[in-house]
């Protein structure tokens, strides 16, 4: 694995993912990874999002084969996975096999656009959303994909391959809503860190910055509604301590679906600054937004249970809010 993406295994995991605990306090453990790319396991069905017709801009490993490992600290217990190297893009779709309630969530895993949680923020989510009746499907983006840095500051890239693949997974799922038994004007997005940031950009954007292929990417792609959870890249932190302005790089549109936010007060990848800055920028648009901030729960801490309220908590919220905003 490369150097960054090694820094970036450790930086998603350190520092109380799970439980806001400092890094002495749990040993590392060694790192895997191997060569091949990632499948589901536990009855998703992988389809690629690209016909192999059309040629994909390569993220920054180039063809390096696609490579599977787990990260350096457990979460919740248990090891976490990722998958990196990622050239085409997958969407892994997980069906109800009860109640069907016709709704449907595309799940953006974090990684710091460096690898993708597969599991702490992919496939668990889905296991959660099938029991609720939602079909749900993981997208697989590529990545790694670095985010420059000019004088010294971060900048968003010109072109995002995440949101591409995340744009072109919505407008999949709204071609096929008929295969997958779901309406085509409830399908949202959930996103955690990096992925959280994709949700906002789908949220407030329809351009698109890659060739249309066929149908499906004549369709919305931004999603009916989103759920951020703990943030990254919104806050332009260089005012000064108390400024919510945001980087230049985030545009809100009044168009922008009802929004619901989750974050941690100990947060220490990203500051609660991130998503209070987002909230208030949609509220000043007109958008529907609800905060869910509890004052423990670190970060990464996907939906694996600890002695962190946020973790135990936020799914009944989120389950609940949907019937709130009329999803389900």
């Amino acid at each position: 694995m490369s150097r960054s993406g090694i820094l970036l295994a450790l930086g998603l995991i350190t520092a109380g993912v799970a439980s806001g605990e400092t890094v002495q306090k749990t040993p590392p453990l060694d790192k895997h990874e191997r060569v091949g790319a990632w499948q589901p396991v536990d009855g998703g069905v992988q389809i690629p999002l690209w016909p192999k017709s059309v040629p994909l801009a390569k993220p920054d490993s180039g063809d390096r084969p696609e490579a599977t490992g787990n990260g350096t600290r457990m979460v919740g217990g248990r090891l976490w996975h990722w998958a990196s190297y990622v050239t085409r893009p997958t969407m892994t779709v997980y069906r109800p096999k009860d109640r069907n309630s016709r709704a449907a969530i595309l799940v953006l895993p974090g990684g710091g656009f460096e690898v993708v949680a597969t599991d702490l923020e992919g496939t668990e989510i889905c296991n959660w959303a099938v029991r609720q009746g939602v079909t749900c499907a993981v997208l697989k983006y590529r990545v790694p994909q670095v985010w420059p840095h000019v004088n010294g500051r971060q900048q968003r890239p010109k072109r995002l391959l995440a949101l591409e693949d995340a744009q072109r997974a919505m407008g999949l799922l709204r071609a096929q809503a008929a295969t997958y038994g779901i309406d085509p004007h409830r399908i949202g997005a959930i996103g955690f860190s990096a992925g959280a940031y994709l949700v906002a950009n789908m949220s407030n954007t329809t351009e698109r910055t890659y060739p249309v292929a066929d149908a499906a990417d004549r369709l919305l792609p931004r999603p009916d509604f989103a759920i951020i959870a703990y943030t990254a890249r919104m806050l332009d932190d260089s005012r000064g301590r108390n400024s919510l302005e945001l980087r230049p790089w985030v545009t809100i549109s009044p168009e922008a679906p009802p929004t619901l936010i989750l974050h941690a007060m100990n947060d220490p990848t990203d500051n609660i600054r991130q998503p209070l800055a987002y909230a208030l920028a949609l509220n000043d648009a007109g958008v529907p937004v609800d905060m869910r901030i509890y004052a423990k729960g670190g970060h990464a801490f996907g939906l694996r249970p600890t002695a962190d309220p946020i973790t135990t908590r936020w799914p009944g919220q989120v389950q609940q809010w949907l019937h709130d905003i009329g999803i389900m």
